[in-house]
């Protein structure tokens, strides 16, 4: 029979509106979820949706799995993703993948406040008594010389790397052309020092054939990048086939797959090295477990695609240190509001390392006036 604390009476959607520094301070959006007990316990959890329609989507699916879900043992985390799961069969994956995320990591920051027990030893444990940080931003600037001071600055502070997306807005004009490429990656590791690792993300304004990606890959991995990120997108299996024969570069996708089984998918074609999970996507705390899981198997690094809100950044650090497969932590070197004003205690570093979860749940108490105040109209 079940108790009354754990009887779930409230499901409530949030798609909010903030500035993003570290993504040249353009408004994102993501939809945040509030899941309250009988015993007034609250549980916060987030859709990545990055865009205002997307999140307005993914409020009105909440709204309408929150018949399924209030009433419900707030312990009962797999059955409710599962039904989660069944209801939305034709309409799923997509859309459903994110209400869904936002539901479970709601459920298990809510668990947790429950048992006064953290995330982290819900899963199990750490699995790591140390997790390296690396910096993950864009570069924007028009001269390589400042992106290369700006970046050897945040990893002055500790952090073993960066990883820097290409083709994004501002001036930075990266991932056109192969000589400025090259000068970019050589100043900035030069400026970041021999013991610090670069990584790329090409982004969704660049476009690489596969001699083009070949050739950028093969540059690369002769200056020491540790991967290179989506040079082909997100879903190109024998495209990045033929990158493989050609280079031994580590190739990394997979943060745009909606659940584990487009994990397993990809992992299955042998061409992935690091396969980004985003547990504000990939159907939450428990599809990155099972995703996670899969990397693992298959000897494949897992890496939380932590580029949200506090609350999907306490969801990864929890996950990063629970996993064998998650061998470091991207952090956001420049806070804006939705890391340092949304919650009470945003995940950081010390000397170059994600610091472990401490306290209740998620270990972070949201600060609920800034949710209603940057709510979408």
């Amino acid at each position: 029979m079940m108790s009354d604390e754990n009887k779930i009476i409230n499901v409530e959607a949030f798609p909010v509106s903030y500035q993003e520094p570290t993504d040249h301070n353009r408004f994102r959006s993501v939809c945040l979820v509030k899941i309250t007990a009988i015993d007034g316990q609250v549980g916060w959890g987030e859709c990545c949706t990055y865009f205002p329609e997307a999140s307005l989507a993914a409020a009105k699916i909440i709204d309408a799995f929150a018949e399924i879900v209030i009433a419900q043992n707030a312990f009962h985390i797999d059955k409710i993703w599962l039904q989660l799961n069944k209801h939305s069969w034709w309409y799923g994956p997509g859309i459903a993948s994110l209400a869904i995320s936002g539901i479970d990591i709601a459920l298990w920051d809510l668990k947790g406040k429950i048992l006064n027990t953290s995330v982290l030893d819900l899963l199990g444990g750490p699995v790591h008594a140390k997790l390296p940080a690396i910096a993950s931003l864009h570069g924007t600037k028009k001269h390589i010389e400042e992106m290369a001071e700006e970046i050897s600055a945040h990893t002055a502070t500790g952090l073993h790397g960066a990883k820097v997306g290409f083709g994004k807005f501002g001036d930075a004009n990266l991932g056109f052309d192969h000589a400025r490429d090259v000068e970019f990656v050589e100043q900035v590791m030069d400026a970041m020092g021999a013991d610090k690792s670069l990584m790329i993300d090409l982004g969704v304004n660049n476009f690489w054939d596969i001699p083009t990606a070949i050739t950028r890959a093969k540059a690369f991995e002769d200056m020491g990048v540790a991967w290179l990120e989506e040079p082909l997108g997100n879903d190109d299996p024998e495209g990045y086939k033929a990158l493989r024969d050609q280079t031994g570069i580590r190739i990394a996708y997979g943060e745009r797959e909606w659940n584990a089984r487009g994990i397993k998918r990809i992992v299955d074609t042998g061409t992935v090295d690091v396969v980004g999970l985003d547990p504000g996507r990939i159907e939450g705390i428990t599809g990155f477990q099972k995703a996670a899981e899969i990397c693992g198997l298959s000897r494949r690094q897992a890496n939380a695609h932590n580029f949200s809100t506090a609350i999907v950044g306490a969801a990864s650090q929890a996950l990063s240190f629970a996993n064998p497969a998650c061998y470091l932590l991207e952090l956001q070197p420049v806070y804006g509001p939705a890391q340092k004003d949304l919650v009470d205690k945003p995940i950081w570093h010390e000397n170059g390392y994600v610091n472990m979860p401490t306290g209740p749940g998620l270990g972070i108490e949201i600060n609920e006036d800034m949710v209603k105040s940057a709510i979408i109209k």
